[in-house]
């Protein structure tokens, strides 16, 4: 018998809680206006309160703004419990928020790389264990780590961000495993080059790199922040409900592009 399948309520969010960590800027805000359009309310948290509002106004209605440092690893739980007691249970997390570091391995202080592991690993652990509980204890859930082609690349002077990212690999596999059974799925996304304000601040006074990135990416093009936003809505929605362990290339073939 040929199974009847309805895809609007397949891919819609409708009734859950998302929080997106560094939700304010960049692939942080396109992941928050893809949830908003996929029925979900959505909260973004950072560490600069003028940013966070006027993100939320841009958004409009079904987001709001939470300060906070991702490296206050201590404060996790707290932040955890006051979303919940403002919105309601958090069903879905989105671990992103990051820093970035560009220099070779002699310059790269011991302080560096400490900073970046802090923030991306660190910081990902901390809200990732203060928001499973919550998860539990009401059915299931959905946790996203943002990954991204240094997890599989080798990326010259990037050594800091690119151990950082690739610890996500292992945190995603470990983590699917040990909370499938209570109903929590846990994905990740590796985004290729997408068109920022960050990618830009990089990319436009080299043009050599911008042309080498074109150059090996099948696409031949840079994506866009909606790309990232709407993997994310997939991953997080009952169309993604057999989907566990994995994460996802959004880069236009860039990872296997030669």
């Amino acid at each position: 018998m040929r199974e009847t399948v309805d895809a609007a309520a397949a891919f819609s969010l409708s009734g859950q809680l998302a929080l997106i960590t560094g939700g304010g800027t960049g692939l942080g805000f396109g992941m928050a206006q893809a949830m908003l359009g996929a029925g979900a309310r959505v909260v973004i948290t950072g560490r600069r309160r003028e940013i966070l509002d006027e993100a939320v106004r841009a958004l409009g209605e079904g987001a709001f703004a939470f300060e906070h440092d991702v490296t206050d690893a201590a404060g996790a739980g707290a932040l955890v419990e006051r979303i919940e007691q403002a919105l309601g249970p958090i069903s879905i997390l989105v671990n992103n928020a990051g820093v970035h570091l560009k220099k070779p391995l002699a310059e790269t202080s011991f302080e560096d790389f400490n900073r970046v592991l802090a923030t991306h690993v660190g910081g990902a652990f901390a809200m990732t264990r203060a928001a499973v509980p919550s998860m539990k204890r009401h059915g299931g859930g959905s946790v996203v780590f943002i990954a991204s082609m240094a997890s599989f690349m080798g990326l010259p002077d990037l050594v800091a961000y690119s151990t950082a990212k690739s610890a996500y690999l292992g945190m995603v596999r470990s983590l699917a495993t040990e909370l499938a059974p209570d109903g929590i799925r846990v994905n990740g996304i590796a985004p290729g080059w997408i068109e920022t304000p960050m990618l830009h601040q990089a990319l436009d006074n080299d043009p050599g790199r911008w042309a080498k990135i074109i150059s090996r990416t099948p696409q031949h093009r840079f994506g866009a922040p909606s790309d990232i936003g709407l993997a994310a809505v997939y991953l997080c929605s009952p169309a993604a409900g057999f989907v566990n362990g994995v994460v996802l290339p959004v880069d236009g073939g860039a990872v296997i592009g030669f």
